[in-house]
This record gives C-alpha cells, sequence and structure tokens, in this order.
C-alpha cells in the first residue's frame, strides 16, 4: 500500500510571515492539529501544532497575534513522498516519534498530510478475509513507539519529587 491511498490530500497551509492566530484560527476552521508552513512557491520549510502554539504564547506572555510562525518552526522537516510505502511511512512515524508527516512532492512542495488518523481509518482489524496491507497491530506499533515518555516517568517523577 502507498502513502497516497491513504493521506490527506486537501492539506490546509500557512506561511512563515503569518501570526500565531492565523494559525490557530486555520487548525480551528479545519479541524487539524498541525499544519505545514509554506512559502510563496509551495515549498514546505517547516510545521507549527498547536502545542507549539500554546507553548510559545506561555513561555514568551505575547498574544498570538504578535508571533509570526517562523519564530516557532524549526525549520527541519521531515516527510514522505507520495509513492513511498506505508510501512515505511510508519517507520519513520515511529522512529522520530511524530504523529504526523507532510508528503512532499520532488520538488519539495505540499502534496498532503498522512496522519495516524489516516491510518487507523484505513487499517483492517484482522476479521477480513483478505489480509491487510496496513492492519490495526501495524498502527499500535507505531503509536506505543510515538507515545513512549522520553524520559521514563519513574525517573522523571524522581526529580521532580512527585
Amino acid at each position: 500500500m502507498k502513502v497516497k491511498e491513504v493521506m490527506t490530500t486537501s492539506a490546509v497551509a500557512c506561511r512563515p510571515t503569518n501570526s500565531l492566530a492565523d494559525a490557530a484560527g486555520l487548525m480551528w476552521n479545519n479541524d487539524c492539529g498541525i499544519l505545514p508552513v509554506i512559502t510563496e512557491n509551495g515549498q514546505v520549510v517547516g510545521l507549527v501544532t498547536d502545542r507549539d502554539i500554546c507553548m510559545s504564547a506561555l513561555l514568551t506572555g505575547r498574544g498570538l497575534s504578535d508571533i509570526p510562525v517562523d519564530n516557532v518552526i524549526s525549520g527541519k522537516v521531515l516527510g514522505c513522498k507520495a509513492e513511498d510505502e506505508i510501512h515505511f511511512a510508519l517507520k519513520m512515524m515511529r522512529d522520530n516519534k511524530v504523529r504526523r508527516l507532510p508528503v512532499l512532492a520532488a520538488d519539495g512542495t505540499l502534496d498532503g498530510m498522512l496522519s495516524l488518523n489516516d491510518l487507523v481509518l484505513r487499517a483492517a482489524d484482522g476479521t477480513a478475509k483478505a489480509t491487510s496491507e496496513l492492519t490495526y497491530g501495524d498502527v499500535i506499533k507505531a503509536y506505543k513507539a510515538i507515545c513512549e515518555h522520553h524520559v521514563p516517568m519513574i525517573k522523571a517523577q524522581a526529580t521532580t519529587g512527585t
């Protein structure tokens, strides 16, 4: 199974010069938690998440309208291609602990987004007679790896005293 068979093709994006308020509005209106950040020629230069927006507002004490998107993006874009095998994309998500990947064309422009939601909705539960190329087990394995704490909770609790 290829990424193009599962991905969302109508991905909404924002520009580096948009404010975080603009990005939050796009996320709210399009029911998504991440936006690819694209240049005028469509090159993906980063991603901004709802968490990035919340943390930026909290940590800077500034209003979302006063913070440009390019202040919070890392500039490192981890993505896949529409022609990639779905298990390659799952491994990339698992290894990098990300729930969503931009799907990039050969020239670096945005083709769509691949999310765990897309994968869950397309996975087979294993009860069908035909063997699916994407199973619930595949998705759960990736999700478990993504959700694994960076610091074991027992160690984190010991250092915080909680």
